[in-house]
């Protein structure tokens, strides 16, 4: 019997006639998202892979059939004969009889653009996949923010490609390679030593066997996140400690003890997000911008004078200064959601963005097409579209919406000024004049405050630039 667990739902091939059953999708006491995923077609299979909202099953034919949420073309499978399949976030890819890879679905990082050869195996991950050539090498590609993509040497028998990491199963033992911080260090459980017969995924990322990095040691604290606020930052460390630094006025810097797994800074306050889901809040209490509301979230976004954040289900929940109704949330689940000046933004799972608050600029009207991500600045709003271009509308009086050309992974869009990170770590910026000249280096993440940035380097240092008479922009800052 094959089995394969996806984002609140399971599936697995019966032994005997090969059909497929699903359950799941309302678990947990939580309204997950239905897209039909937990209802498979009829029919005799050999495989199935259950991803983020959809899954694929390998017909006993050696055809591929998908079902669940179809947006980005993730359950449109190619036709022909195929030997085995993998369900990612939103994207699928399949070795072909031929052994070539064929990948289907989302594709802003690349992550459906196999390379050539022949492969024995493949896995579709969160925003990046791997395969295994005939000779037992790892080949990754699509989003490497992480190091996820960059697959070490050696002979394997088995990938996985998870959501920012990846593991390989060898004949003697468990690499795996990327992000090792998505929860606090002390959760985190290094690869198993000794003989493995499978490397199975995490359901969001894919759920066919293998796809690995090698990381046997304990790695130096780095930082992992960075926020840019006011006129102060903050990071998170490996640790999930906090580092904080620059006016403190308001007890902004005064960071918290424990434990974090992410962190915003507001105009005068900061806020953090507590492993267990909870949030926590210090520094200028005006507007009731510390009174967070209690439950268990995923992630938060604060803006000046107010937050938000978003459940495990997608629900918006917003708290603090709420005139035009920046901090009411209109129903609906979203996929991301980022609180700024005066009014707030989501993206939902269609890929459409919305707006709420105060529209004084046309900061908060309603735009056309698909995006991947929003961020929301002081009078202005920027959008990644699927095809890695940069879409910025309000408030242009320093040229903080005239985004630059060409494709990018990421933006993050501050008080008057906006940035870009290419998928080569390159940032870019445009804008409020002092604000653009960006320090030298790789960047695996971008934020903008009031008049100056913070990038987090591919070697986990924070740099910033921009305006600095508090130190909120250091030229380095290390853990």
């Amino acid at each position: 019997m094959d089995v394969a667990a996806g984002w609140h739902f399971a599936c697995a091939v019966r032994e005997g006639d090969g059909a497929i059953e699903c359950w799941g999708t309302s678990g947990l006491g939580r309204n997950v998202l239905d897209y039909g995923q937990a209802d498979p077609p009829e029919g005799e299979f050999s495989a199935v892979s259950a991803g983020y909202l959809h899954a694929c099953g390998l017909r006993a034919s050696g055809e591929i059939a998908c079902w669940g949420r179809a947006s980005f073309g993730r359950t449109n499978a190619p036709e022909g004969i195929f030997t085995q399949v993998s369900s990612g976030t939103t994207h699928s890819c399949a070795v072909r009889e031929s052994g070539a890879v064929e990948c289907w679905g989302m594709n802003n990082y690349g992550q459906s653009n196999p390379p050539p050869g022949t492969f024995t195996q493949v896995s579709a991950g969160a925003w990046h996949s791997c395969s295994l050539r005939e000779n037992g090498t790892v080949e990754c590609w699509g989003d490497d923010e992480y190091d996820q993509s960059n697959a070490p040497p050696g002979r394997y028998l088995a990938i996985s490609a998870g959501t920012r990491h990846s593991c390989a199963l060898s004949a003697t033992s468990t690499s795996c390679w990327g992000r090792r911080d998505e929860r606090p260090l002390e959760a985190i459980v290094p690869p198993p030593t000794g003989v493995v017969t499978d490397v199975p995924s995490s359901g969001e990322g894919g759920t066919t066997p293998g796809t690995g990095t090698p990381t046997p040691t304990p790695t130096p604290t780095t930082f992992t996140a960075v926020s840019a606020g006011g006129f102060h930052a903050c990071a998170l460390r490996s640790t999930g400690t906090l580092d904080c630094w620059g006016l403190n006025t308001q007890g902004q810097i005064a960071a918290q003890t424990g434990a974090f797994t992410a962190i915003g800074a507001g105009e005068t306050h900061t806020c953090g997000l507590r492993g267990t889901g909870a949030i926590e809040c210090w520094g200028n209490s005006g507007n009731d911008r510390l009174d967070a509301p209690s439950g268990s979230f995923a992630s938060i976004s604060i803006g000046a004078l107010h937050g938000c954040a978003l459940d495990s289900a997608g629900a918006a929940t917003c708290w603090g200064a709420n005139a035009q109704n920046r901090a009411t949330p209109p129903s609906g689940t979203f996929t991301a959601i980022s609180a700024g000046g005066t009014h707030t933004c989501g993206l939902r799972s269609t890929g459409a963005i919305e707006c709420w608050g105060r529209n004084s600029d046309g900061q908060a009207a309603a735009q056309t097409g698909t995006f991947t991500a929003v961020s929301t600045g002081r009078l202005h709003s920027c959008g990644l579209r699927t095809s890695g271009a940069i879409h910025c509308w309000g408030s242009n009086n320093n040229g903080q919406t005239a985004a630059q050309t060409g494709t990018f992974t990421a933006v993050e869009a501050g008080s008057l000024h906006t940035c870009g990170r290419r998928s080569s770590g390159a940032v870019v910026c445009w804008g409020e004049s002092g604000t653009t000249s960006v320090r030298s280096g790789s960047y695996s993440a971008v934020s903008s405050g009031t008049s100056f940035s913070c990038g987090l380097k591919t070697d986990g240092t924070v740099a910033c630039w921009g305006y600095n008479a508090n130190g909120q922009a250091p030229q380095t800052r290390s853990p």
